[in-house]
């Protein structure tokens, strides 16, 4: 089975044996090719280098903001979900009871990092079954309820300031309740209809735009405000998409998102060598600036999303992009503390642990993709 984004409402953790280690600047195998273990040796490396960057008495990330620290959470669970090296559970309880103590209930002004915060939870639970995980995450959904309204005919806030309706916060909007449902049994609400309303209101209001590609928000008029096609609200929905399909049994779904996944590595990648996919590419990547907290955390989330929509679309393109982009990341963008840069073609710029979970991200879906071969 493949374990790439916790879509399923019961996952088992896969039991493997511990693998080598890799040790700094080590290549694996001549000539390009990667096996199972192989990447999980490379995982292994790089979550060990993450972990150098947790704090337990914040149950955070040095280097890495609060929205953030949901991803390097989810980055740590999927680690662990994929390889079944558990060293990490303690991470998960520490997290939970720590980070708590800056902001309660893991809820703040602005509804996206909720929802970050809910996925993680989401996660949490497939991986250990604690109710209490599950519970979070239901908390955080009832907070993002409370962003919607009927401004541009639906949809939820950015922040409670209501300026502004973004694609990211509706589309963790849509994925939680999607996830919820899956996992709640019979008490499930009314998560697939907060799911599918959310999906209805999001394909209508144009944030879809002429490329094929989502972009950052709607304008004061409602409207498409042609922003930023973020390689992570390219991924965002491809994982509602897929908790849709899995919860209605609807191809519409798939073919949404594949018209969207297509966008994405037809136009947000380094050209194509031939035989080679392109490397994954954040729209203004060169000027990304050195105390950006946001951007390097982007693609990773692309990756993991892409590998979730894979299970339900397993299209040979998805596969091969997400392994490549594995490799050149450990090819190209690695220093000496096996630790990952922002350039996922190279160079290797700089290390901090927004860099690192995104790139956790693309390992962890390797090593879930090399299992299933």
């Amino acid at each position: 089975m493949l374990f790439c984004f916790y879509s399923e409402p019961a996952i088992p953790v896969v039991r493997r044996p511990r693998t080598h280690r890799v040790r700094p600047g080590q290549g694996l195998l001549a000539g390009g090719g990667v096996a199972e273990r192989e990447y999980a040796a490379q995982a292994s490396a790089g979550i060990e280098a993450l972990q150098r960057w947790y704090r337990p008495r914040t149950g955070r990330w040095r280097t890495a903001g609060w929205w953030n620290a949901a991803n390097a959470l989810t980055a740590v669970i999927g680690y662990m979900q994929c390889t079944g090296d558990q060293r990490y559970l303690g991470v998960v309880e520490r997290t939970f009871v720590a980070a708590q103590r800056q902001h309660r209930d893991f809820i703040v002004s602005f509804y996206d990092d909720n929802g970050w915060w809910g996925l993680a939870w989401v996660a949490a639970y497939d991986l250990t079954r604690d109710d209490r995980y599950l519970t979070a995450a239901r908390t955080i959904f009832a907070n993002l309820v409370t962003g919607w309204d009927g401004t541009c005919g639906g949809g939820v806030w950015w922040n409670t300031d209501r300026k502004y309706k973004n694609a990211i916060s509706n589309e963790l909007f849509l994925v939680l309740a999607a996830r919820l449902h899956l996992r709640c049994g019979h008490d499930r609400g009314s998560y697939l209809g907060w799911a599918l309303r959310e999906w209805d209101w999001f394909h209508a209001s144009g944030l879809i735009g002429a490329s094929g590609l989502v972009n950052d928000g709607l304008a004061a008029g409602c409207q498409n405000n042609g922003g930023v096609t973020w390689t992570y609200n390219q991924g965002v929905i491809l994982g509602g998409l897929a908790a849709l399909y899995e919860a209605t049994g609807e191809t519409a779904y798939l073919r949404h998102g594949e018209a969207i996944a297509d966008a994405a590595l037809s136009l947000l990648t380094t050209p194509p060598l031939p035989g080679t996919p392109g490397v994954l590419v954040e729209p203004g990547e060169p000027d990304t600036a050195p105390a950006d907290g946001d951007r390097p955390q982007f693609k990773g989330v692309f990756v993991r999303n892409l590998c979730g929509f894979y299970r339900q679309s397993p299209r040979p393109a998805y596969r091969d992009f997400i392994l490549g982009n594995a490799r050149s990341i450990w090819d190209n963008n690695r220093n000496l503390k096996n630790e990952f840069g922002l350039h996922w073609a190279g160079p290797f710029d700089r290390a901090d642990a927004c860099r690192q979970s995104a790139a956790m991200d693309a390992l962890n879906a390797a090593v879930a993709l090399a299992a299933e071969a």
